[in-house]
């Protein structure tokens, strides 16, 4: 998957709709100045969506505006482009979850970050846990981080997020347990681990959540590796007061069980909803 590359985004009401590519910049924008664009944006633009001096394009710096900005120039593999006005556009959900997601094998975490920022997520944390498959020194730690953030930031380049959501560098699950704050002093912020056995487990099953009364700010929900989390591991989830959350009778991937609970928990408390275009239509259709 190409990561760092500009997307194109409608702007406008839809019967009259202009694709605008939208590129992030990791650096402060100003209205008037010039900005030299990354070599693979550039050659993103270029290349594959054959731009030209005079383009319009979208910027953002994740400050969570929008800049409108020109193509003032190519050169070759070297693009630069004028900076606009900025226009402020929040596409954030005011419900603030994190994603404590155990790193499964693969290029499926490429995939889980992908979507996870597409439906909003405000933080990722990816965890290792007793029964993960992968496994991670410093040096690799760091550089699957800068990857995964490279993912984030394509994915919010395509579904038009102005800010990015925090991707953190790997580290052990019980490490990040043990660093977590007492419940209380979190605010109203639910805890919730991801338990597919439990609704099989007898008088010691999980308690249950009232997330229909719950008026949360937030959430975090944590989402264990292919084999499952170990039986200490939930024993520490209970210790941080992690409330255990299943999802339905069927056995989910990891993969699809973070973006299966992500999305349950935003249309609950966030921002997602199913909209109806019949307004749109005129009245002989």
């Amino acid at each position: 998957m190409r990561q760092l590359c500009a997307y194109e985004c409608y702007t406008l009401p839809r019967a009259h709709s202009v694709r605008l590519t939208r590129v992030f910049i990791d650096s402060a924008l100003t209205a008037g100045s010039l900005v030299e664009l990354t070599r693979d944006i550039a050659a993103h633009l270029v290349k594959v969506l054959r731009a030209r001096s005079g383009d319009e394009l979208v910027l953002f710096n994740g400050d969570g505006c929008e800049y409108s900005g020109t193509i003032e120039a190519v050169r070759g593999s070297r693009v630069s482009a004028l900076i606009g006005a900025a226009r402020s556009c929040d596409r954030e959900s005011p419900f603030k979850l994190t994603l404590v997601q155990c790193v499964p094998r693969g290029d499926r975490m490429d995939f889980i970050v992908q979507k996870a920022t597409e439906l909003g997520i405000a933080r990722i944390v990816p965890v290792l846990s007793q029964r993960s498959v992968v496994r991670l020194d410093a040096e690799q730690a760091a550089s699957k981080q800068a990857h995964w953030r490279a993912v984030a930031v394509s994915a919010c380049e395509q579904c038009g997020r102005n800010r990015l959501p925090t991707v953190e560098a790997p580290q052990p699950l019980l490490s990040y347990l043990g660093a977590l704050e007492p419940r209380e002093m979190s605010g109203e912020f639910l805890r919730l681990v991801l338990e597919p056995e439990r609704a099989d487990q007898g008088s010691n099953a999980a308690r249950t959540i009232d997330i229909e009364n719950s008026a949360a700010a937030g959430a975090q929900i944590a989402i264990g590796p292919e084999g499952g989390f170990a039986p200490e591991e939930l024993e520490a989830f209970d210790l941080s007061a992690f409330e255990r959350l299943g999802l339905g009778p069927r056995v989910l991937r990891t993969e699809t069980a973070a973006i299966a609970a992500i999305a349950v928990l935003q249309a609950r408390f966030g921002d997602m909803s199913v909209l109806s275009h019949d307004s749109s239509r005129s009245a002989d259709s």
